[in-house]
């Protein structure tokens, strides 16, 4: 009896043992990020300073009076998140030039909680186990699926705040606790709503493989971009279901500017956006704005809409694309109201990582039937790789195939059911396809591989 209970005992605290892994050993760069602050001498990944060690790579922070009391590094996981949902303990191996008390907060993924422990014996490796229960420097509780650590090499001693800042060097090793995987970021399942087809006069489109571009937009630089210096944020162009879309992360803000396509919006009547989050929605908020130069260099004027739980952004979130169309009277102005000359377009949000398309204005109104699925017409395979083929039930009057610039890149005209065409000399990307059936015009897109 005794060896069974000796062997359920040993089982259990076998179990409980396991639960605690190293999370970042600082062996693989690729595993985690790193930076000094606020005065700290330096950061950087340096291998084993006791004599005949037998450590590799170890996280060094060299501490200077010259200063902020408060100085120190930060280390961010980019593939292993430190679990302080049940247990709240995290071990650290530290190798110090002196005794100290080492300050450890963690960050990201739930209440901010900071914890201390004193390294007593100098020039050797200790394993110090904090307990993020203590709520210092002004935190709580620890409990959540933390992504960053910051360690302070200054921390007083009594747990009263920091010490006047010393000239020594610290070194952690093996940071230690229950480990949860860093999950891909989610993304849209499918491609956002294909936008109804609209006369070209109609439409002014900043962002949409629906509609030929106000201009050529890139990524980089201030006048014709989506990814504007003054703004945190940053966009990148990604492939839901081989359609463009946008991908921001980082809001906060993010700004496009489109000197080169602005434009004079007096006669239209709706701004139209799809986004996708997987934010929780609940008083959150995505704000636009058009910035309206007045035919000068810089903003005369602005128009704005904050977009949020009591009107258009969705509570809960329903995982799902959300389609904004607002009309511009509802925007709020500033200065006054004048949309002669945008030149500029301002997200500001909270909701963290927002995928959009189908940016553009319209004058409310639409050219016959608008998908190829409401008019009942096959397009097949997609992706296709040098040709593809189009079924209707009534005569194909004319099939017209265009570049994400808007330009024609072919057309044929049927006069039958069925079509192939031809697409080998085209580059790979995305295209538009425009099939005419009794003067009404339906679109899709095609990929080409």
């Amino acid at each position: 009896m005794k060896k069974i209970t000796l062997f359920i005992t040993l089982m259990v605290i076998s179990v409980g043992f396991a639960q605690q892994v190293v999370v970042q050993n600082f062996e693989t760069p690729s595993s985690f990020t790193f930076v000094g602050f606020e005065g700290l001498g330096s950061a950087s990944i340096e291998m084993d300073p006791e004599v005949g060690g037998t450590r590799m790579n170890n996280l060094r922070l060299v501490s200077q009076s010259g200063g902020n009391p408060w100085q120190g590094a930060e280390v961010l996981q980019q593939n292993t998140l430190i679990k302080l949902t049940t247990v709240k303990t995290v071990q650290i191996d530290v190798y110090a030039t002196q005794a100290f008390t080492l300050l450890a907060k963690v960050e990201v993924g739930g209440p901010n909680s900071a914890a201390s422990q004193n390294y007593t014996t100098p020039n050797t490796w200790q394993t110090l186990t904090f307990t993020f229960t203590q709520g210092l420097d002004g935190t709580t509780t620890a409990d959540g699926n933390y992504q960053k650590i910051v360690f302070f090499p200054n921390w007083n001693p009594n747990n009263a705040g920091f010490l006047p800042p010393g000239n020594f060097t610290v070194y952690i090793d093996n940071i230690t606790s229950e480990a949860t995987p860093i999950l891909p970021p989610a993304e849209p399942a499918t491609a956002a709503p294909t936008p109804p087809a609209r006369a070209a006069a109609d439409v002014r489109s900043i962002f949409s493989d629906a509609y030929a571009p106000i201009s050529v937009i890139g990524y980089t630089g201030d006048d014709n971009t989506y990814n504007n210096s003054w703004c945190g944020a940053n966009t990148t162009l990604v492939q839901i279901q081989g359609n463009n879309t946008h991908k921001v992360t980082g809001l906060g803000c993010e700004g496009v500017t489109f000197l080169a396509g602005r434009f004079d919006a007096t006669t239209f009547t709706h701004f139209h956006m799809d986004i996708w989050t997987e934010t929780a929605t609940l008083d959150k908020s995505f704000n636009v704005k058009f910035s309206n130069w007045n035919g000068g260099a810089g903003e005369a004027n602005a128009i704005e809409f904050s977009i949020n739980n009591s009107n258009f952004l969705t509570n809960p979130n329903p995982g799902t694309w959300i389609s904004l169309d607002i009309p511009l009277a509802n925007f709020a102005p500033i200065v006054n109201a004048n949309r002669n000359d945008l030149v500029q377009f301002v997200i500001t949000s909270d909701l963290g990582t927002v995928f959009y398309d189908n940016l553009y204005l319209h004058k409310n109104t639409t050219l016959g039937v608008s998908s190829f699925e409401a008019s009942q017409i096959k397009l097949y395979p997609n992706p296709a790789s040098s040709n593809f083929t189009i079924e209707a039930q009534e005569i194909l009057e004319k099939v017209a195939v265009y570049n994400l610039l808007g330009q024609e890149v072919i057309t044929t005209t049927p006069n039958n059911q069925q079509a192939a065409i031809d697409i080998s000399n085209l580059q790979v990307g995305v295209y538009v396809v425009k099939a005419t059936i009794n003067g009404a015009v339906s679109t899709t897109r095609i990929v080409k591989e």
